[in-house]
């Protein structure tokens, strides 16, 4: 059976998180074109892979929930209208994810994680797995993203694109999970890339690793590192590797050949 990859798009790849909407829409079709030839160099020699990808939301989504404060709950008028718009800006974002890659030869089918998302104090307790499964089995690629959720303690919350995939992981099995994003990998405080973050090394990088560039009301690059440990120690077969997808090749490198790619290796 061939290998299955989780990949994210990083919304401060894809979109200028420091705008608001701001889509960049040359880089998201690069990418877009990088996913279809990797694939077709996959299926017509060795190496072969199934891939889900997920994005984030950048300037789209993260811009309302910060606004409506949507990640922290829901529970006025109009704090559920914040949560209506938030629904809206991230979809109309996956909408141009998914017509990029379609638009590059990528079988790419949406699968809105909060139709069926179910969230306890933050945290996903359900959602639906199989039809991620069936896309796959189908010989698609299914598009998931960061999404609002409704929660059974906050009324309303927020989930990241980290935690859509990482819940799948949980009954999917990756062997890995590459998360594309504007930087090279994970800065230590003299700015360079750190090449394998741990459980234990963690903490002497965790204040160089800081928060990200622009609004992000998941977190910054800490919170996603300390996500992607919690997640690799979960899973001991998972590997686990932070890259930058804004140099041309480096996203169809990784694709073909995640373990010897550059970038940070988590857990």
């Amino acid at each position: 059976m061939s290998t299955l990859l989780f990949l994210k798009l990083g919304g401060s790849l894809i979109t200028d998180k420091r705008g608001e909407e701001a889509l960049r829409p040359a880089v998201l079709g690069r990418l877009a074109g990088e996913i279809r030839a990797a694939l077709d160099e996959a299926r017509n020699g060795e190496g072969d892979f199934r891939l889900v990808v997920g994005h984030g939301s950048g300037s789209f989504g993260h811009v309302a929930a910060a606004e409506y404060d949507t990640r922290a709950g829901v529970r006025s008028a109009e704090a559920w209208r914040g949560f209506a718009r938030v629904s809206d800006a991230a979809a109309r974002l996956n909408r141009l994810v998914c017509q990029a890659l379609l638009a590059a030869g990528v079988p790419a089918v949406s699968l809105q994680p909060s139709a069926s998302a179910l969230c306890r104090d933050g945290g996903i307790v359900e959602m639906a797995v199989r039809p991620v499964k069936m896309a796959l089995d189908a010989g698609l690629v299914p598009l998931v993203y960061g999404d609002v959720a409704f929660d059974t303690v906050r009324g309303g919350t927020i989930i990241s694109t980290e935690e859509v995939l990482g819940y799948l992981a949980q009954e999917m099995a990756p062997a890995w999970f590459l998360l594309a994003g504007e930087t090279a990998g994970v800065y230590d405080e003299a700015g360079d890339v750190i090449a394998h973050i741990t459980e234990e090394n963690f903490g002497a990088f965790q204040e160089a690793v800081g928060r990200s560039r622009g609004t992000d009301v998941t977190g910054g690059m800490a919170t996603k590192v300390r996500a992607m440990l919690d997640l690799a120690a979960a899973h001991p077969d998972l590997s686990i590797r932070i890259f930058s997808g804004m140099e041309a090749g480096r996203l169809r490198q990784a694709l073909l050949r995640p373990e010897v790619g550059e970038g940070t290796v988590i857990g």
